[in-house]
């Protein structure tokens, strides 16, 4: 089951991304988010036996520089806990994610990751619309439209939590 989280899962959050992760960056990095109310959508995945939180997967704004008008967000991070990868978490996850995203009216989500993972979900390489990103990454930085042509090129902005991992 995916559901928005709630209070209650902010332990059962943590530890879903540090066991996912090789380190406690991400897991910081969604608190961060958290507590400056940069988080545009945080969904958990509950498991259907134990209502035990498996995998978690966070939303936060991303501007395009010179088109600050669009809404857009980033997808990032995006955690499962191993016992539960490879078997569709992850992918309901994002496709709720997205889902949840488009209904709220945002244009745009942007994520950098493994194109042959993502394209499946409709995202393509930022390139195609001219769009760059800060980390100078090719076409592993991704874009996916709900708004169409709405993107015309620029550098996609991830919030300061991001730039504070650094």
């Amino acid at each position: 089951m995916i559901r928005p989280e709630t209070a209650d899962d902010l332990d059962a959050i943590r530890k879903v991304h540090v066991a996912a992760f090789p380190t406690a960056a991400e897991s910081e990095l969604v608190d961060a988010l958290r507590v400056a109310n940069n988080l545009d959508a945080s969904l958990v995945a509950e498991d259907e036996d134990s209502s035990a939180v498996v995998g978690h997967i966070a939303f936060s704004p991303v501007t395009i520089e010179g088109s600050e008008a669009l809404v857009g967000t980033g997808l990032a991070p995006v955690a499962v806990l191993p016992e539960f990868q490879h078997k569709g978490v992850g992918q309901q996850l994002i496709e709720a994610g997205l889902l949840t995203c488009e209904e709220s009216g945002t244009d745009f989500v942007v994520v950098l990751g493994d194109p042959n993972y993502y394209s499946r979900f409709g995202f393509q390489p930022a390139t195609n619309f001219e769009v760059g990103n800060e980390y100078g990454v090719g076409d592993e930085f991704m874009v996916i439209e709900f708004a169409a042509g709405c993107l015309a090129g620029g550098t996609a902005k991830y919030c300061q939590q991001f730039k504070d991992l650094d």
